[in-house]
């Protein structure tokens, strides 16, 4: 295809998922105001969806514990999707009672990683994730399943696209509104990616895939970049580049919220994002989370961002110039 480079205005949908994939991951705790203020500068940013919680148990998961109250006090804007992690029936009664536009359910591919992460089986989470998906139905609220280790196990190594394509068809058969194919570990790598947009586009031609990439191994916007010639038009990302995985050592984070956006601006891709506000929001995280981000355009600036020449510059330029 060899589009990539020029995006024409093509629009490419990004949900960030730093205040869950992010936060869940940190020691210190978010106040539960600040959350939701972060929350609300990315609504006001202009991200189409926001996984906005957890609501897994606060024991296995405390720096969540605020799920309910952070969902129902967020103030929601039309038109953006405010969806949140759910591992169970009753982690999706909690959700739907908070208001929860969408269901995000999650098991892996991998049955040695399912087993590690969820303590089940595969084929037992997915009878428990079906229950979910009744519940959400018969509720009227959309559900999106999350497909980890599509691209690599750590512990199994590469991961069957056979075996991935039978678990898509077999939650596509429940009728969930989209798939997001989980790059956990951040094995993916760019051929491999395209492949695996490429098939699934071609197989489920109405069904919304979302590419979720951590860029531990450094090929996260390459990913992205190699997704978008395959198709691809929906992404995750993270706010600062928060994130990880516990099986996953040395994991850098999701990929970045605000890179993504920035390098998608320069090639003429419309996120519907404002940088800037994003960029305003990732600033406010290392006060909250007690150390310094990922993110490299928190750090940099953007490309245009300039700086001052230097001190004493006037005298250097003239005493160029009388050579």
């Amino acid at each position: 295809m060899n589009t990539v480079w020029n995006g024409a205005g093509r629009r490419i949908e990004i949900c960030d998922v730093g205040m869950r994939d992010g936060l869940q991951m940190e020691a210190q705790f978010v106040p539960t105001e600040d959350k939701i203020a972060l929350v609300d500068a990315l609504s006001a940013a202009g991200l189409a969806k926001i996984e906005v919680t957890s609501f897994t148990s606060p024991t296995a998961i405390p720096a969540l514990r605020d799920a309910e109250v952070v969902m129902r006090e967020i103030a929601r804007r039309p038109g953006v999707t405010y969806t949140a992690l759910v591992p169970n029936a009753r982690g999706a009664e909690r959700a739907i009672e908070s208001r929860t536009d969408e269901l995000n359910l999650v098991m892996s591919v991998s049955e040695t990683h399912n087993l590690a992460n969820l303590r089940m089986t595969r084929a037992q989470s997915f009878a428990a994730l079906a229950h979910v998906v009744a519940m959400a139905q018969a509720a009227r609220v959309s559900v999106n399943v999350s497909l980890s280790c599509v691209f690599g196990c750590p512990m199994e190594g590469d991961v069957a696209l056979d075996g991935v394509w039978d678990w898509v068809q077999r939650f596509a058969g429940l009728g969930v509104a989209g798939i997001t194919l989980c790059d956990t570990t951040g094995m993916a790598y760019p051929s491999q990616v395209a492949q695996v947009v490429a098939q699934a586009r071609a197989r489920w031609p109405g069904l919304a895939f979302t590419l979720h990439f951590h860029n531990t191994r450094g090929m996260g916007l390459a990913n992205v970049l190699a997704a978008i010639d395959a198709g691809a038009d929906r992404f995750d990302a993270s706010l600062g580049g928060l994130g990880g995985c516990p099986y996953a050592p040395g994991a850098t984070g999701n990929v970045c919220t605000e890179e993504i956006v920035h390098a998608l601006a320069l090639m003429d891709y419309d996120t519907g994002v404002q940088l800037s506000a994003l960029i305003a929001a990732a600033a406010r995280l290392p006060a909250l989370i007690g150390h310094e981000v990922p993110s490299q355009i928190a750090r940099a600036g953007r490309r245009l961002d300039l700086h001052p020449v230097p001190a004493g510059f006037d005298a250097i330029r003239e005493r160029a110039l009388a050579r």
